[in-house]
């Protein structure tokens, strides 16, 4: 069985060390590392494999938006979550823009945290809803107003299967379409919503009621 290489981060000792006590558990997880800050997060995927790194947002010495830019610019196949307290949209924005994975929340259940550990690793992105609101803001728009971007049948349904975690493969076959005909569709569906990227189309479903 292929095991996810994970890396923890977290300024704290008590958190980082609990994280690795609680993950390590899952057969399919080995915690090969855990550093105190982005620095030291860097160091470790420089001399460890690494799938994912679970990384806090607000650390003293390179906080987790500095560290995903430090590890995506050098390792663009690990994948980065973060995992925070702090709903911060700044933050939140700023480390998905270096090319953070996704966002949980530290009070995130055992199970919660080890299923955005997976999904992140199949290439899926991990948005905890709370997380999404958050990032809309009081700019998002209410369910009501869905109507107004034109959008079709099937196009709310692959927002919704985007939300959901599903690859463009994975879409494919749910909605029995070619992949090129998904994204496709995605590139309408961004187009249509004035979105950047399939992060942001995944907010937008958590905003607007399409997937709960």
């Amino acid at each position: 069985m292929k095991k996810i290489k994970l890396l923890i981060v977290d300024d704290e000792k008590l958190i980082r060390e609990g994280l690795k006590v609680m993950l390590s558990v899952y057969e399919d997880i080995e915690v090969v590392g855990i550093a105190e800050n982005g620095y030291k997060a860097l160091e470790v995927c420089k001399t460890t494999d690494v799938d994912v790194v679970l990384m806090d947002i607000r650390m003293k010495t390179c906080d987790g938006v500095m560290g995903t830019r430090l590890i995506k610019e050098q390792f663009t196949k690990i994948k980065v979550i973060i995992l925070t307290t702090f709903k911060d949209k700044e933050y939140i924005r700023e480390a998905m823009r270096y090319g953070a994975f996704g966002y949980m929340l530290k009070d995130s259940s055992h199970d919660v945290i080890y299923e955005g550990i997976k999904m992140a690793y199949k290439g899926n992105i991990v948005v905890h809803p709370d997380v999404a609101i958050e990032m809309m803001g009081s700019n998002g728009v209410i369910k009501s107003d869905i109507d107004k971007y034109g959008l079709l049948e099937k196009e709310l349904k692959i927002i919704e299967a985007i939300a959901k975690g599903l690859t463009n493969k994975e879409i494919s076959e749910e909605l029995f379409l070619s992949e090129g005909t998904i994204k496709n569709n995605i590139t309408n569906i961004l187009s249509k919503l004035k979105l950047r990227d399939r992060t942001q189309i995944a907010i937008f479903a958590f905003k607007n009621g399409i997937v709960t």
